[in-house]
């Protein structure tokens, strides 16, 4: 390969390793907005109480404001449900039409509106580095047109979870509403991390050639739709913490686990029998891996990540699950997930060499 060649594989690598990096920054941001309960802070999208620098005190704000944006989120919302009927979901639209917890404005709080304003500039600074990325990987066409095409369905994602963002806002935070925008944040790290993986197989130096047992790549695939499932689960013991929180007036935080219910309780024992497979699942790597190889790293650093999940979410359920843990525990949840995406790319080449040539 050309040396010009090779510096252009190395420009975009650099350019989409930080895009992802920029992206998992944002899930902690986003992190911090729902434990401080700060996702209304802006009640429009994509401005903040119609300007593009939010005020700082609600004396500069009508005196009617909450009726005025309540109106506005409504009608959005209508538009949103006529959307779902004409895509078959018609129950779910129903449901969404009659949901009066929509209804409720919350009041201005200055704190709570620049902590989601810092949230979407954070958003669009992801937006111009993806939209950078499809730039650059224009110089790669010829090389591997599959990069061009990853990076511009990162572009296409980024776009639609920005408009998944702005119907959040809209049904005031509706619960299922944000796990599809989590799950949409994270198949936007898939996709970068999958371009920025092909881009590596354009170096010589990125050639494998130890084979690796089909067996322990369906073991890691099992143990990462697990892990996904368990994110998800993690969103439904957030959304409990939320009511219970709410029915308690935000105090007594160290009983509030216990009256989560069952799903924490299926999340914690679900945590059990993640930790098994992933136990079996190093065993079996390290025992085939060849030391000192990027695929030991990667499950190194997959196994410090599992440690602090674990860690951080036994301090959330014995210590009243203090608000700072929240962002944190999910950020790790997320990253195991792209680190385990990684590894299955690696294993999926190392179990098929010839795959590298053919992708």
């Amino acid at each position: 390969m050309a040396q010009s060649t090779k510096n252009k594989v190395n420009s975009y690598r650099r350019l989409s390793g930080i895009t992802v990096v920029a992206v998992y920054f944002l899930i902690l941001v986003g992190g911090i907005v729902r434990s401080t309960g700060s996702g209304m802070g802006c009640p429009d999208w994509p401005k903040c109480f119609g300007s593009v620098i939010p005020p700082t005190s609600v004396n500069q704000l009508p005196v009617n404001y909450q009726e005025i944006y309540l109106e506005k989120r409504l009608a959005k919302n209508e538009r949103f449900v006529a959307t779902l009927s004409k895509l078959g979901f018609k129950e779910t639209a129903n449901q969404l039409a009659n949901d009066k917890s929509i209804q409720i404005e919350e009041e201005f709080n200055a704190t709570k509106t620049w902590i989601e304003y810092i949230n979407r500039l954070i958003g669009v600074v992801i937006g111009l580095l993806i939209l950078a990325t499809l730039v650059k990987s224009f110089s790669l066409w010829s090389q591997d047109k599959w990069i061009a095409i990853t990076a511009f369905l990162s572009l296409v994602l980024v776009a639609f979870t920005g408009w998944i963002g702005s119907i959040v806002v809209s049904t005031n935070l509706l619960a299922w509403m944000i796990t599809v925008h989590m799950l949409l944040a994270l198949a936007l790290v898939a996709v970068l991390l999958y371009s920025h993986r092909r881009a590596a197989r354009l170096l010589a130096t990125n050639q494998i050639t130890s084979p690796m047992p089909k067996k322990i790549f369906g073991l890691l695939l099992a143990a990462s739709i697990l892990m996904l499932i368990q994110v998800v689960l993690g969103t439904q013991v957030r959304e409990g913490i939320d009511r219970v929180s709410f029915a308690m007036g935000n105090m007594l935080r160290e009983e509030w686990v216990g009256k989560v219910g069952l799903v924490f309780l299926v999340h914690r024992s679900f945590s059990l029998v993640l930790l098994a497979l992933h136990v079996l699942y190093f065993v079996w790597a390290f025992k085939f891996s060849t030391r000192h190889s990027s695929l030991t790293y990667w499950n190194q650093a997959l196994l410090l990540l599992l440690v602090l999940e674990i860690i951080s979410g036994m301090g959330m359920a014995y210590f009243g699950i203090p608000a700072y843990l929240q962002p944190v525990h999910l950020l790790f949840g997320s990253m195991i997930l792209g680190v385990q995406f990684i590894l299955l790319l690696q294993l999926k080449e190392q179990s098929n060499p010839k795959l590298i040539q053919q992708l």
